[in-house]
């Protein structure tokens, strides 16, 4: 049973979602390189100390929602029932992810990132630790013993395919495509089929 966060986590959580709505505000507003860091904090009415102690870096406000996809990645590894396959479980999250990324209101955001060479460089590198973040997991887990290399590539697979999807016309018929290109270099990579 999971204990519902306190006061003090709740004040916290809802400091931090102020910041990241004002922050985008003002960078949909005037554009991402018009705004400092220093503008963010006053207009969210908070300390730069504050600011940081929530995120780490200007291109951190953008991509807010970065640790909470690399644990729903690994918990659709390490949270799935024990007889529940992978991938069809690593389908279902990046579904889910990109939906979240193509919904409404998405559009100005990802125009925004894709016009800074300092959001897209931020970008890639999320998506890096996002794929070894994944890797991990799925090495981790008994039941899979793959070689560390299809960990990585595998997840490393799993990660693009949320790029390719959020980019595609049909984004879900994009995931279902990729996926079945996945699913076959997965069953390659088990133990009985190379032996």
């Amino acid at each position: 049973m999971t204990v519902p966060p306190g006061r003090r986590e709740r004040k916290k959580a809802a400091t931090r979602q102020k910041i990241a709505d004002t922050a985008l505000r003002l960078f949909l507003e005037r554009g991402y390189d018009a705004v400092g860091i220093r503008d963010v904090a006053a207009e969210a009415d908070v300390a730069v100390t504050t600011l940081f102690s929530h995120f780490a870096s200007k291109e951190a406000l953008v991509f807010e929602l970065d640790e909470d996809f690399e644990h729903r990645l690994t918990q659709a590894v390490t949270g799935r029932p024990p007889h529940e396959p992978l991938i069809p479980a690593l389908r279902h999250e990046i579904q889910a992810l990109v939906r979240h990324c193509t919904g409404d209101g998405a559009a100005p955001v990802w125009r925004m990132i894709d016009h800074s060479p300092a959001l897209r460089e931020y970008e890639e590198s999320m998506r890096l630790r996002h794929a070894e973040s994944l890797a991990t997991a799925i090495a981790a887990d008994p039941g899979l013993s793959r070689t560390p290399t299809a960990c990585r590539a595998i997840a490393r697979f799993v990660i693009d395919a949320y790029s390719l999807a959020r980019e595609a016309a049909d984004p879900e018929a994009a995931v279902d495509e990729v996926f079945r290109m996945i699913e076959a270099a997965w069953e390659v990579t088990c133990p009985s089929r190379r032996a």
